[in-house]
């Protein structure tokens, strides 16, 4: 038996980094999912072969999240499919590094667009069959960038920033049908770290109390917490898999 047996979960930017290490987490753990991913099918594929091969069932969904018509089409064809959403991780992202005064508003704009209003979308178009169902678990994936903030990443750290509050509010909003919670992890070995320098890591591994870069695998049992019976007195809560780099 595991843990979320019987759970039918949505993970967006489900096909690479902690999107896909949860949506694999949460297949290993009985879990039905939908891997949502934005372009790259083949990954998504991937994922869904990987939940398959252990014995799971996953399907691949495309959508841009940060599209008001893709995202509800997301939520009713996952709901079509499955019968319903029990657990909705709002994880889908993005992230590039540019200081404030050479950022250019396209810049602002896709990463609140995606990373911010994303997570409203998508939880908009699934929150009310939630309601009506009197259950539901909502993980939305923040940064303790967006508790502490970080440089270069004004644009990152107000969306992130913002999907904390907006965790807060809903889950005092729907309480106690629906569970609204946030991970906010420190730096994780994803794709996202590729184009940094060995000078910013050694400088990031340095201010990390417990001295080292995270891993996706450090981050998937806190999800699974949330998502299962061991989150049943958890919301509106902020939890960070994040070596102790913002501690609040």
């Amino acid at each position: 038996m595991g843990e979320l047996d019987g759970k039918s979960t949505l993970v967006t930017g489900g096909s690479k980094g902690i999107g896909r290490g949860i949506a694999e987490g949460f297949g290993r753990e009985g879990a039905t999912v939908a891997v949502n991913y934005h372009s790259d099918k083949e990954a998504a594929e991937e994922t869904v072969e990987t939940i398959e091969n252990d014995g799971g069932t996953a399907v691949a969904v495309q959508a841009d999240v940060s599209d008001e018509d893709e995202a509800q089409q997301l939520a009713e064809t996952v709901t079509e499919k499955f019968g319903s959403i029990d657990v909705l991780v709002n994880n889908a992202g993005v992230l590039e590094p540019s200081p404030l005064n050479e950022m250019d508003v396209k810049t602002w704009d896709q990463t609140i667009s995606v990373d911010l209003r994303g997570t409203f979308l998508v939880t908009r178009f699934v929150i009310e069959e939630m309601l009506d169902q009197n259950s539901g678990r909502i993980i939305n994936v923040a940064s303790q960038l967006g508790i502490k903030g970080g440089t270069e990443l004004t644009h990152y750290s107000a969306a992130k920033g913002g999907v904390i509050a907006f965790t807060r509010a809903l889950a005092r909003e729907v309480a106690p049908d629906v569970q609204v919670n946030a991970i906010a992890p420190g730096p994780i070995e994803t794709d996202l770290l590729d184009d940094t320098t060995d000078e910013w890591r050694e400088n990031k591994q340095s201010e990390v109390p417990l001295g080292r870069i995270g891993t996706v695998d450090e981050v998937v049992p806190t999800a699974v917490l949330l998502a299962g019976d061991g989150g049943d007195y958890y919301t509106g809560q902020t939890l960070s898999p994040d070596g102790g780099d913002a501690m609040h």
